[in-house]
């Protein structure tokens, strides 16, 4: 454990009832426990360069669900031989976060269940500017449902070109809008209803992180928590040009069939979309439920895969989707679900029902959003942080951490973090052997939250909070 207290005046502003109110604090030591050795800072892992990755800017911004298009949360300039993270403070916030904050030159942005997006100096943690959109809805209103009250939930995406952040809020009456921010002001630029046509926005959930990508922004839905109502997995697509005409795809399922997972829609380099699917209501004709779907940049199906018991997962609602798809380097596909299965499938051809390359048991189920650099891709495990290494034609399991809930994993450098959102902790593994090497106590923590990560610092929203680490 790191006793040395750091002697730094951090700002915080809290935002109650429209007023800021500026509080000077000197943080103490950090609630960190480091264990095991000094770490190296590797040069490549198993043969892929640790310092190159496809999609990621090279300024270290992290402007998109896990810091690209391909969700491979992996900051490669953090990397450190000493674990002291040293918290620097935290930033009231005036509701609940789910989705991962996003950092944009020295500017994190970070948005809320009360519909509000906010924009904060990394270095100085003062407020740049707050947008509130708008009363979210209430959750007892609603027919199921485990967020109450639910405005912002999915992660926005930012248009570092445009400097536009867009973020979709849930809006009292019952609707789903898609706005664009600027991010220097939070003035408004652009909104746009994005439910799609027929679908009853009381029972479709906007959970998933938008993306960014052929001048569309693409938003998945899927279902709320109970499975409640007439519910699809949707794909809407709605153009930056400022035109208003959306494109969508429906799960073609009776009902269900959400696209649900918090990493949302992977983009493959060539513009196809992918996304994976929870259970379907039927068990006698195939449905799409419990499938990894490939699309095309108009939202057109492709291609498909399906595990051989597709049947009995959309029974048990064990969703194959619970889990967003991992892309690989070769242009092949990961995919794991809540059974703890993982399949390894072709890029060229996903195989339809049961055609994936290799298969096997890796963990007790998983949830969220993986990490990948280079062939190792990290899993968010009931049981734990699970690393596996991925060939040609099958995969290996290389590490195990101890048992808890993981939310979905990021990479810096090497390290491994992950939330635990049960106890409330911001856990660091060493990325070559699962060994964990600190623990930080973040208070209350809600389910399948994530860190951003800079070449300098991390960031999480816990609760109602941002908190920013540095490291030494």
């Amino acid at each position: 454990m790191d006793n040395r207290t750091k002697a730094v005046v951090v700002v915080i502003l809290v935002l109650a009832a429209g007023a800021s109110v500026v509080v000077l604090i000197s943080p103490g030591p950090t609630s960190s426990k480091a264990q095991g050795p000094p770490l190296n800072c590797p040069t490549s892992i198993n043969g892929s360069a640790a310092s190159v990755l496809p999609g990621l800017s090279a300024s270290g911004d992290w402007t998109t669900y896990h810091g690209s298009n391909s969700r491979s949360g992996f900051e490669p300039s953090n990397c450190i031989t000493a674990v002291h993270p040293q918290r620097n403070g935290s930033f009231g916030l005036d509701g609940q976060v789910y989705a991962e904050p996003l950092v944009d030159g020295s500017t994190v942005f970070v948005a809320t269940e009360n519909n509000s997006v906010y924009a904060v100096n990394a270095a100085s943690g003062s407020l740049l500017w707050r947008t509130h959109l708008g009363t979210p809805v209430d959750g007892s209103t609603l027919p199921c449902g485990d967020i109450n009250p639910s405005g912002i939930t999915g992660t926005p995406v930012i248009d570092t070109a445009a400097g536009i952040i867009y973020v979709v809020a849930f809006l009292s009456p019952a609707q789903h809008v898609l706005y664009g921010l600027n991010v220097a002001d939070g003035v408004v630029r652009s909104h746009v209803v994005v439910d799609p046509a027929g679908a009853d926005p009381t029972v479709e959930q906007e959970r998933g992180a938008l993306a960014l990508a052929n001048g569309f922004v693409y938003i998945p839905y899927g279902g709320l928590a109970g499975d409640c109502g007439q519910y699809h997995g949707w794909v809407v697509g709605a153009p930056i040009s400022g035109s208003t005409t959306l494109i969508a795809y429906q799960v073609p399922t009776g009902r269900e069939g959400g696209i649900w997972a918090p990493a949302g829609v992977t983009v493959a380099p060539n513009g196809n979309l992918y996304v994976a699917t929870g259970n379907g209501a039927s068990t006698t004709t195939y449905d799409y439920g419990d499938a990894v779907i490939e699309l095309s940049p108009s939202l057109n199906l492709l291609d498909y895969f399906a595990p051989t018991n597709w049947a009995q997962l959309n029974a048990q609602d064990l969703d194959l989707g619970s889990v967003a798809p991992t892309l690989l380097p070769n242009g092949d596909v990961f995919q794991i679900g809540k059974d703890g299965i993982g399949y390894l499938v072709s890029g060229t051809h996903l195989g339809g029902i049961g055609g994936q390359l290799y298969s096997a048991p890796v963990c007790s189920g998983a949830y969220g959003g993986t990490a990948r650099v280079g062939q190792s891709v990290f899993l968010p495990c009931q049981n734990g942080i699970v690393a596996i290494t991925v060939g040609v034609s099958s995969f290996t399991v290389d590490w195990g951490t101890s048992s808890f809930g993981a939310g979905p994993p990021i990479v810096t450098g090497n390290i491994v973090w992950a939330v635990d959102s049960g106890a409330g902790n911001l856990l660091g593994f060493n990325i070559s052997n699962g060994k964990q090497v600190f623990q930080l106590t973040l208070g209350s923590a809600d389910r399948f939250i994530t860190p951003a990560a800079t070449s300098d610092a991390v960031f999480v929203a816990a609760g109602d909070q941002l908190l920013a680490y540095s490291l030494s």
